[in-house]
């Protein structure tokens, strides 16, 4: 066989995609520039003009004392803790539960498959609004109002999208291997724990870093079931410092920075898998 040509791309070629990319991130890249640049200001310099610039876009002087007086004007590490919490229990009981089910629709032959995928599937399609009262009065009824059961319980059933995200990425693992597995005497539970999900880490990463980031971001579901200050997520609990310090306009850039840079830190570290996750579900 003969390999495939390689393409030479001329080093003015990448310059110009490379300068095309960084011109088309600037609209998604200056509202957070403009939080940042906010965050080291001082309530002089963000009041002090009228008029906005490119000055008026950088402090100057540099002031970082609004970072500690945010986090002392609330709990951060409280908020923090408890979120870290949701985060690790609902990461590993959507990709625990979503990758058993899509086990199960990509492996197993059984009657109604293809009809039961599809209907899954189209619960995608219900929006969350329809199912948020009788949902809520189901939690209420059995006791878990003012708890985290309703936020974590829920992940342990399937979410629809990653199992439809792993049902593809599954199929792409080559059947002659499950076979062989079966002939050397592995039931499928050997089969679905020490073949087929080392071989899936690209697309469980990306379940979990999706699974990670809206836990992170959730505000609506601890505005509906948490009642106690004391387990507030952060992202309720910006909401709550908005009401108390809301004219603090520096302090709250600097809490809403810290809250967005963990979520862009992790995304660097993960962001080789997430593509390769992301790319290697197109299933078969």
């Amino acid at each position: 066989m003969t390999s495939e040509p390689k393409v030479n791309i001329s080093i003015s070629a990448k310059v110009g995609v490379y300068g095309a990319l960084v011109l088309l991130s600037i609209p998604a890249l200056l509202p957070m520039l403009w939080m940042v640049s906010t965050s080291l200001k001082t309530d002089t310099q963000i009041f002090g003009t009228a008029e906005l610039s490119l000055n008026s876009l950088f402090p100057n002087p540099i002031t970082t004392h609004n970072y500690p007086a945010a986090m002392q004007n609330m709990p951060f590490l409280l908020y923090l803790r408890n979120t870290l919490l949701l985060c690790i229990c609902t990461v590993t009981g959507a990709v625990a539960s979503s990758a058993i089910v899509a086990y199960g629709f990509a492996k197993l032959n059984f009657p109604g498959r293809n009809a039961m995928f599809g209907l899954m599937i189209a619960t995608m399609a219900l929006p969350g609004q329809v199912t948020m009262i009788p949902i809520f009065s189901l939690f209420r009824s059995i006791g878990w109002y003012g708890t985290y059961l309703p936020l974590i319980v829920p992940a342990f059933t399937a979410s629809a999208y990653y199992v439809f995200l792993l049902t593809q990425f599954f199929k792409t693992v080559p059947l002659e291997m499950s076979e062989a597995a079966k002939v050397d005497g592995a039931n499928e539970w050997t089969i679905f724990l020490r073949l087929v999900l080392p071989l899936s880490k690209p697309a469980l990463a990306t379940c979990a870093l999706f699974q990670f980031i809206g836990t992170w971001n959730d505000f609506l579901g601890p505005l509906l079931y948490v009642n106690d200050p004391a387990k507030y997520p952060l992202a309720y609990g910006l909401q709550q410092f908005v009401s108390h310090y809301g004219g603090f306009f520096a302090q709250l850039m600097a809490a809403a920075t810290i809250f967005t840079l963990p979520i862009i830190i992790l995304f660097f570290f993960a962001q080789k898998t997430f593509i390769q996750g992301i790319s290697t579900t197109g299933g078969k």
